[in-house]
C-alpha cells in the first residue's frame, strides 16, 4: 500500500437529495411474511416485537412505525393480521405508517398520568391478538445474549418486565432480524439502502458544515449550530466536544469554549447513518500541546492506513474477519487502543450487530449496509483520530436498480468513489458504494480543512 500522507485537496461539493426514498407498503408486508416463515422455521408460534424511542429499529422495519415517547408491541400470530399495540399518542402517530397490522389501543402503553378510561388490560390484549396457552413465543427486542453473559441462556430477553410477565415465558428471538449473517435485517434492497444513503447524506454534511467554519473562541454549543441539522430523526445526541471532554468522546455540546489547539470530536447520527471525524483545533503541528507535534505521523499516518485496508479489504465474499486483520495490521498495537468492532452493520439503529472481529467466517454479501467504525483511544496526549461513515455492498444488479430507480443517489454515489480513488488513492471494489459526503476524508487540523490523508 502507498504510504498516507497530508495533501492539500478540495472536497467535491457531492450534493444533497431532492427526492426523499420511501419503503412502500408491500415491502412491510413481505417482511412480515418472511419474519413468521423463519420463526416457525426455528420452532416458534408466534412472535411479539418490542419497540421504544431508543429501540425502534425492529417495529419499524416491520411496519414502519416509528414509536416516539412511548412503548409499543407487534403481535405477529401466523393466520391473523398483525396487532400493533400502542398508547395514547401513538394512537393517531400509527396511522401514517405503512405496514399491514390492526392497531391496537394499549393504554398502559402511555405516559404517567395520562387517561386510561379505555383501557383493557394487557393480557387481554395479547390474547385477542392471539397468543394463547401452550404457544412457543419468541421476543424480539434489541439485544441477543451470548456465552460471555454470565448466566445468559434462551429465556433472556430485553422486554420491560411488566410486558414480559404480561406474555409468560418466552424465547429470545431477535437474531432473528438482527444476527450479522443470517438476521433479515442485515440484507437491503435498493429502497432501504436509498433510506441509508439518504440519511448519510445529510449527517455527514453537518460533519462538513462545522468543519468549514468552526473556529476558536467559539462555544461547544455555537460550532454545533453550525451542524444546521433539518429535523430527521436521530439515531443518537449529536456529539461535540473539546478540550478535557472530548477524550471521552460522547458528550453533548457545553457553553465550554474551544481553544486553538485543543483536541476536538463531533458525530451526528440520523436514522440509518452516522459520521464522525476527531482531531485539533489547529492549523499544523505548531499549534499542538507540547511533546506531540509528530501527531500525524504517530497516530494519523498508521490509522489512516487502517481504514484505507478496510475499504480495500471490503468487498462481496471477504470475510468479517479478513476486514479485522486489515485493520490491525496497521494499528494493532496496544498504544492505539482499538478496544471495539472495526466495523459494524447498520440500519435505524446506529449499531445493529457486528460480523467484524478476530477470526470470523461471516462472509459480507450484497444488500449489506456496514460502518465503517474505527476507534482508537490512546488515553495519552496524542488524543485521538476518527472515520467514521457508512457504505453499502450492492452486486451488479443491485447497482443497476440503484442507479435506474434513484439517479440522485448513484450520481453522489459515482463522485464520491472517483475522490476516493483519485484523490485519496483508496481502490474501491466495484460493489462498495460509499454513503457519506465526507468520502473517507480525514483533516488532522480542523483549522486547515483542506489538508486530508491521502495514499501516495
Amino acid at each position: 500500500m502507498p504510504r498516507p500522507t497530508l495533501i492539500t485537496a478540495t472536497l467535491p461539493t457531492f450534493g444533497e437529495p431532492e427526492v426523499q426514498p420511501a419503503i412502500p407498503a408491500s415491502t412491510y408486508a413481505a417482511r412480515q411474511v418472511n419474519t413468521l416463515a423463519r420463526a416457525a422455521a426455528e420452532g416458534l408460534d408466534a412472535l411479539v416485537v418490542y419497540g421504544d424511542r431508543e429501540h425502534a429499529a425492529n417495529v419499524a422495519w416491520l411496519t414502519g412505525y416509528d414509536p416516539r415517547f412511548e412503548e409499543t408491541l407487534l403481535v405477529m400470530v401466523p393466520g391473523r393480521t398483525p396487532h400493533l399495540l400502542v398508547g395514547n399518542e401513538g394512537w393517531g402517530y400509527a396511522e401514517l405508517a405503512l405496514g399491514p397490522f390492526e392497531r391496537v389501543l394499549c393504554q398502559t402503553f402511555s405516559l404517567p398520568g395520562q387517561p386510561r378510561g379505555n383501557q383493557k388490560p394487557l393480557t387481554t390484549l395479547l390474547a385477542e391478538a392471539g397468543l394463547a396457552p401452550g404457544l412457543r413465543v419468541g421476543a424480539i427486542g434489541w439485544k441477543v445474549f451470548t456465552a460471555e453473559d454470565l448466566g445468559s441462556d434462551a429465556s433472556w430477553t430485553d422486554l420491560p418486565s411488566f410486558i414480559a410477565q404480561a406474555i409468560g415465558p418466552v424465547v429470545n428471538a431477535t437474531a432473528l432480524l438482527i444476527d450479522p449473517e443470517t438476521g433479515l435485517r442485515t440484507i437491503n434492497d435498493a429502497d432501504q439502502l436509498a433510506t441509508f444513503e439518504f440519511a448519510a447524506t445529510f449527517a455527514s454534511q453537518a460533519l462538513r458544515n462545522v468543519l468549514s467554519a468552526i473556529k476558536p473562541g467559539m462555544t461547544e454549543l455555537a460550532a454545533a449550530r453550525l451542524m444546521g441539522l433539518n429535523g430527521l430523526p436521530l439515531a443518537c445526541h449529536p456529539m461535540l466536544s473539546g478540550g478535557p471532554r472530548a477524550k471521552f468522546g460522547l458528550p453533548s455540546p457545553s457553553l465550554d469554549v474551544l481553544q486553538k489547539g485543543a483536541p476536538v470530536t463531533m458525530a451526528v447520527g440520523i436514522h440509518g447513518a452516522l459520521s464522525a471525524r476527531a482531531g485539533f483545533l489547529a492549523a499544523g503541528p505548531e499549534d499542538l500541546p507540547p511533546g506531540i507535534a509528530d501527531y500525524v505521523e504517530k497516530l494519523v499516518v498508521p490509522y489512516f492506513a487502517a481504514v484505507a485496508a478496510w475499504y480495500e479489504t471490503l468487498a462481496i465474499g471477504a470475510t468479517g474477519g479478513d476486514l479485522y486483520a486489515a485493520v490491525m495490521a496497521h494499528i494493532g498495537d496496544p498504544f492505539f487502543g482499538v478496544t471495539l468492532n472495526p466495523g459494524h452493520t447498520i440500519g435505524l439503529d446506529e449499531w445493529m450487530h457486528s460480523p467484524v472481529y478476530a477470526g470470523s467466517t461471516i462472509p459480507l454479501v450484497s444488500g449489506m449496509a456496514l460502518q465503517a467504525d474505527v476507534i482508537p483511544a490512546t488515553g495519552t496526549e496524542y488524543f485521538t483520530t476518527n472515520i467514521e461513515d457508512g457504505v453499502g455492498l450492492a452486486d451488479a444488479r443491485l447497482r443497476a436498480e440503484i442507479a435506474a430507480r434513484y439517479p440522485g443517489m448513484w450520481s453522489r454515489i459515482t463522485a464520491r468513489r472517483a475522490f476516493m480513488r483519485d484523490i485519496l488513492g483508496i481502490k474501491l471494489a466495484d460493489e462498495v458504494l460509499p454513503f457519506s459526503n465526507l468520502a473517507a476524508a480525514l483533516p488532522p487540523f480542523w483549522l486547515a480543512p483542506d489538508r486530508i490523508m491521502a495514499l501516495r
